[in-house]
């Protein structure tokens, strides 16, 4: 395992890559203030993060990642356009795998650029891919937007696309929800013999932190659900075809393009990806065998809402990513209050890498 000294020292060295491009270097506190957090993920950001409170500050995080607080700090006080850099520890919690680290130094790059997001898409990854020259490592890109496209898409009501969209980054969840409305799975019981009474009770004592209007709110929404005609079987048979696309960017957009004729929501956001194509194409990026798989980043931070990638160990599964990143438009528009731009990023980790070298 390389030392911390080895570590920051290859951190150091990253981050250079950045500074040559203009990036202003920026020191996020390492204590975050919890509720933002909160807001955006709700509670299961608990799940992955180190919370503490103190009576002054309140529910304090230790950093997770660098991304939110940059975004803060940009859309209270940045001017546009804006590349910053950073280095540093992140924390996240590791309950369910104790081999992987939940202390670790991260090196990021974002840019904050409205003029051409596909140049600034392919300038992340580009600079990200120069990092990793010489590194057993294999790079994969999706987009979310793509899969958020499809389900804006769907001839559906607006409270089923909002809890689809809610659970694109929860595979599973979205399965059954999915499922669910295209009828293929049954209605639960309790929630059966729940509609079927003319005028549900609700019974007391009041258990957990729901009032009785919220609960009656609930009950209400539950049956306008039931009324819901069933998602027909083309659109989610498309739908499938359209996670399973993973192709080279060549090969997967064409199929992707096929997919729209049938899709027409997506047609922008395809688009988009062909743009990014072309950007990377003329950042030197070999776009004939770079893997696009339509289901990537949905294990990844919610915040991401486009182009999304990362850096694989072609040798060594168990390894998370090596780096990562991804576009969040929406974050900036979420945390500037209506002001936004459009925002890309990207971290490595120097301490797999200098792992991956020890070990060729």
């Amino acid at each position: 395992m390389p030392t911390r000294s080895e570590t920051l020292a290859r951190a150091a060295s990253l981050r250079a890559i950045f500074d040559a491009q203009g990036a202003v270097l920026v020191e996020p506190p390492i204590l975050q203030p919890a509720d933002t957090l909160l807001d955006l993920y709700g509670e299961d950001i608990r799940a992955r993060a180190y919370v503490t409170s103190d009576a002054l500050r309140g529910e304090q995080m230790l950093r997770p990642d660098f991304t939110v607080p940059v975004v803060q700090m940009h859309m209270a006080h940045g001017a546009e356009p804006a590349r910053y850099t950073y280095s540093g520890e992140v924390f996240r919690r590791q309950e369910h795998d104790p081999n992987r680290a939940n202390e670790y130094i991260q090196v990021g790059f974002e840019v904050f650029d409205r003029a051409d997001p596909a140049a600034a898409d392919a300038e992340v990854f580009a600079l990200i891919a120069e990092a990793m020259q010489g590194l057993p490592v294999r790079p994969v890109t999706g987009d979310i937007g793509v899969l958020m496209a499809a389900v804006q898409g769907l001839d559906t009501s607006p409270a089923r696309k909002q809890a689809l969209m809610r659970h694109i980054w929860r595979p599973r969840r979205f399965r059954a929800l999915l499922d669910r409305y295209a009828g293929r799975s049954p209605v639960p019981a309790g929630r059966k013999a729940l509609l079927a009474k003319a005028e549900p009770e609700i019974s007391a004592p009041m258990v957990g932190l729901r009032s009785q209007a919220e609960i009656e709110a609930r009950v209400a929404a539950l049956r306008e659900d039931a009324k819901t005609a069933p998602i027909s079987a083309q659109q989610v048979d498309l739908f499938e075809a359209l996670l399973e696309v993973k192709e080279t960017l060549p090969n997967a957009l064409s199929r992707l393009r096929d997919l729209a004729v049938d899709m027409p929501a997506i047609g922008d956001a395809v688009a988009r990806v062909a743009a990014r194509a072309d950007a990377m194409r003329a950042r030197g990026i070999d776009t004939d065998a770079l893997l696009f798989e339509a289901s990537h980043g949905r294990s990844s931070m919610e915040y991401y809402d486009g182009f999304v990638f990362a850096f694989r160990a072609a040798s060594r599964p168990d390894l998370p990513s090596i780096a990562s990143g991804g576009r969040y438009d929406a974050l900036t528009r979420r945390l500037g209050q209506g002001d936004e731009i459009p925002a890309v990023g990207g971290v490595m980790r120097p301490g797999l890498m200098l792992e991956l070298e020890a070990g060729q």
